[in-house]
């Protein structure tokens, strides 16, 4: 298991009392500069070959409105070595207190001008685990507020149990809850982020973003760990994401 001896205390003691924390600056601009510079190749040279259900436009048919991609370190080794490495899974160790299994990189953008909103929703609900353990490793590459759809968390949410969540229309996030309320936006925290911070949520911690209707762009990176104590119902989640892939292409959505 990687050495924890260097992360604070306080990191496990905001992730078991919100269901999130947060380490700024964990990649400095030189290491955000070269995610950048392999980013830019891998969406030039390689997503134009990947399945459809690789890459998520938020207007078919344009590239410059790429708002999500999956499956990436399968179709690109470099982001496999530098993510699956004691750097990462180290913290995730230490804040699920467990070994911790790398299960997928994804890449999250709100495109200028027309990035969509996120909805509320709990990670875990997709994961389809019991116990229901694993954490989200989210990597800052821009500025980001309020006003550019940051990440919003729900203090605590983690701790409340699974909510009721129902298909949603939302390219990219399937599932939202369908009871969220006043006292759960109360409780939300806005990250404000610069590139090279990580924030790191419980896969049953609830949060959202809004959408982008700025001119700045708002991107991150994202790798997902579950608990070695966690066992997944394979079946199921495979049948799901058939299921999913199928009615998006139906829908030409993708």
């Amino acid at each position: 298991m990687p050495e924890h001896a260097n992360l604070p205390a306080h990191l496990k003691t905001d992730f078991d009392r919100d269901g999130f924390a947060s380490i700024p600056g964990f990649f400095d601009k030189g290491e955000v500069d070269n995610v950048e510079q392999r980013l830019k190749r891998y969406i030039d040279e390689i997503v134009p070959g990947v399945p459809p259900a690789d890459a998520y436009f938020e207007v078919k048919g344009r590239p410059e409105t790429l708002k999500q991609m999956h499956r990436i370190m399968g179709h690109d080794p470099w982001f496999k070595d530098l993510f699956v490495s004691d750097r990462f899974l180290r913290v995730a160790e230490f804040l699920l207190g467990a070994e911790a299994d790398p299960r997928g990189l994804e890449y999250f953008a709100k495109p200028p001008l027309i990035g969509t909103p996120t909805p509320p929703h709990q990670d875990g609900y997709y994961f389809m685990l019991e116990p229901n353990e694993a954490l989200t490793m989210w990597l800052a590459l821009d500025e980001m507020a309020e006003q550019n759809g940051c990440i919003r968390y729900v203090r605590g949410s983690h701790r409340k149990g699974m909510r009721p969540h129902a298909r949603s229309n939302t390219l990219g996030f399937s599932q939202g809850i369908t009871d969220y309320g006043a006292e759960d936006a109360a409780a939300e925290a806005p990250m404000m982020s610069h590139p090279g911070d990580l924030h790191i949520h419980h896969s049953m911690t609830i949060h959202r973003a809004d959408g982008n209707p700025t001119e700045h762009a708002r991107r991150a990176m994202a790798l997902v760990c579950y608990s070695a104590l966690a066992h997944e119902n394979r079946e199921a989640s495979e049948a799901y994401q058939r299921e999913l892939t199928e009615d998006l292409v139906k829908a030409g959505k993708i």
